[in-house]
């Protein structure tokens, strides 16, 4: 690809600051956007988020006042690049709604990532978060309906699927072993770096949403749900975060930063749509490209290096969204009985090799000690309708009810594990 940062021409810094006018956008149309439209728009708030919180921590790191004001003149310009993007949500669509938007990029965009990602350890890890995370689109999807009274395709418009991944209350776990083997910032891909960051963003404000809007639901059980389910998403930061390499400097990971910003804004700005969409992801893309020059700069002030020897000459395209059924449904019948090996080893394994003490079995009954919400989501549509909703073919319901008997019989062989006959309300 021919398009280098670092030798683009950005917009100035002095030439970024906008009106309110331009700032506080008109929002998309919640009947007519395209789905990964907002899938886009989600994802780009917590990259934004993301970039905002680490130059506030930097800042509070640095004993260096010039430092500071470069540092917070863009981080300045990274929160109005927020507000942008997260007031192009209109305000009639509901949480639930937003919810199953913020699941379909976590399941569309952990699977992109899988594919094109040049190391095997980041990209199993991937794929176990994969597993977990399109459960929780087919829990939120049944409370869409039972709520709303509308199916999920509404939001997903039948590019991903809704049925059972990994039962949610199994993915419960000691923080400890959510630790992974971080890479090596020597050897590792720019694309593994910019891969990850994009996923520990999204993951991140996935919780941070969650913990802002989970409780505005009166139904209990829902409320439940989210807290559930949000203490997962605390997990998945704790685990791809932990992918990154410790050593890297405050430089370095400021550069990273601003070219995961890039790469990101540049893939929106390639695959969108919507015109109007499509100015925003160029404009922010050219204000970042700008961001970088300062972060090179400082990087050759305080370690004499030159951006390139991290980030390469070239941008990678960690967004795609499109429809990933065929990868999810080959992730879920091959790995939905893998889990992590132990708190000490880093690894996986599968349900029918796990220990009796195994760490996790611990977390997962004092949580579940008195149901877990998610399967108490499922009793509840059952009662309501007879059966849970599947947005799917024939074949694909099929599919479904065979990838569920492969999954049960697997789950009954961990010992251990509460069967979701024995919750109570």
């Amino acid at each position: 690809m021919s398009f280098n940062p670092l030798k683009e021409k950005g917009i100035p810094v002095e030439k970024q600051m906008r009106t309110w006018h331009e700032i506080a956008k008109r929002p998309y149309n919640k009947a007519f956007v395209d789905c990964y439209s907002r899938t886009r728009q989600i994802l780009m708030n917590g990259i934004e988020v993301e970039a905002w919180n680490f130059k506030h921590n930097l800042s509070r790191l640095l004993d260096d006042v010039e430092t500071n004001k470069i540092i917070g003149s863009t981080r300045r310009i990274e929160d109005m690049h927020q507000t942008t993007v997260n007031w192009l949500i209109p305000a009639c669509q509901s949480v639930l709604e937003s919810t199953l938007g913020y699941e379909q990029v976590a399941v569309d965009l952990t699977s992109w990532l899988a594919q094109n990602e040049p190391d095997d350890y980041v990209r199993e890890t991937f794929n176990f978060g994969l597993l977990e995370d399109f459960d929780h689109l087919y829990r939120y999807s049944q409370w869409y309906y039972m709520i709303e009274g509308e199916m999920p395709d509404n939001i997903l418009q039948g590019q991903t699927d809704v049925f059972p991944g990994r039962p949610t209350q199994n993915h419960h776990n000691p923080s400890s072993m959510r630790l992974r083997k971080s890479y090596n910032k020597e050897t590792a891909s720019p694309q593994t770096k910019v891969n990850i960051l994009t996923l520990v963003a999204g993951e991140q404000q996935t919780h941070n949403f969650y913990a802002e809007h989970g409780f505005m639901y009166g139904n209990d059980v829902l409320r439940r749900t989210y807290a559930e389910i949000k203490d997962v998403e605390e997990e998945h930061v704790t685990m791809y975060e932990s992918l990154i390499d410790p050593t890297e400097t405050i430089w370095e990971k400021l550069v990273l930063h601003e070219y995961c910003e890039i790469c990101n804004y540049y893939n929106c700005m390639q695959d969108e749509t919507d015109e109007r969409l499509k100015s925003i992801w160029e404009e922010f893309m050219l204000h970042e490209v700008e961001h970088l020059h300062i972060a090179n700069k400082l990087l050759r002030k305080f370690e004499k290096r030159d951006a390139e020897e991290i980030i390469g000459d070239k941008v990678y395209m960690p967004c795609t969204f499109k429809s990933q059924k065929e990868y999810v449904q080959n992730i879920l019948e091959n790995e939905i009985d893998k889990r992590m090996d132990g708190e000490d080893k880093m690894g996986y394994t599968t349900i029918n090799k796990l220990p009796d003490d195994w760490e996790s079995y611990d977390v997962q009954e004092t949580l579940g000690a008195d149901g877990a919400p998610t399967e108490q989501s499922i009793v509840l549509i059952m009662e309501h309708i007879g059966r849970d909703i599947v947005t799917a073919s024939d074949e694909l319901q099929k599919k479904e009810a065979k990838l569920m008997e492969k999954g049960l019989e697997k789950l009954a062989q961990a010992p251990n594990t509460v069967q979701p006959s024995e919750y109570k309300f």
